[in-house]
C-alpha cells in the first residue's frame, strides 16, 4: 500500500518498520487534516442541468436545486435527474478527497490502496 509491496506471509523487519513509519506519517496527517476532510463538499447536476446537488464528504445531500424547467419533466425522468445530480455530486465529492489524500501521501492510489486492503483482509471490502 502506498507504494509497499508487502507479503504479509513474509514480511521483513525491513517492510515492517517502513510500514509503520509510513502508517504514523498518515495518522499524523489525518489529525491535523480531518477539519479539511470534513469540509469536502461535492457539486453534480443532472444531464439537463436541471437539478443541482451538493453533498458532504460522507455523501449526505445538504442542498437540492431545481432549475425552473425542472418541473416540466415527468416524475420519472425528475426522479432519474435528482439521481444523477447526487451521483456526480458524490463523485466529485470523492475525487477532492482523494486529491487531499494525494497531496499528503505520495504515491497515494484510492484503487490501488483498495485493492491493497481487500488483499490484506483477504475479503471484499464493500
Amino acid at each position: 500500500m502506498f507504494g509497499l509491496d508487502i507479503d504479509p506471509a513474509n514480511i521483513s523487519e525491513r517492510e515492517l518498520e517502513e510500514a509503520a513509519r509510513r502508517g504514523e506519517r498518515m495518522l499524523a496527517w489525518l489529525e491535523s487534516a480531518q477539519e479539511e476532510l470534513r469540509a469536502v463538499t461535492g457539486a453534480g447536476e443532472g444531464p439537463s442541468g436541471r437539478v443541482r446537488v451538493t453533498v458532504d464528504a460522507d455523501g449526505c445531500v445538504l442542498d437540492v436545486r431545481y432549475g425552473r424547467r425542472a418541473l416540466r419533466l415527468g416524475s420519472q425522468d425528475l426522479a432519474e435527474e435528482t439521481l444523477a445530480a447526487v451521483r456526480a455530486a458524490g463523485a466529485d465529492a470523492q475525487r477532492r478527497a482523494h486529491d487531499l489524500m494525494r497531496e499528503a501521501v505520495p504515491g497515494y492510489d484510492p484503487v490501488q490502496t483498495q485493492a491493497e486492503l481487500e488483499r490484506l483482509l483477504g475479503t471484499g471490502w464493500r
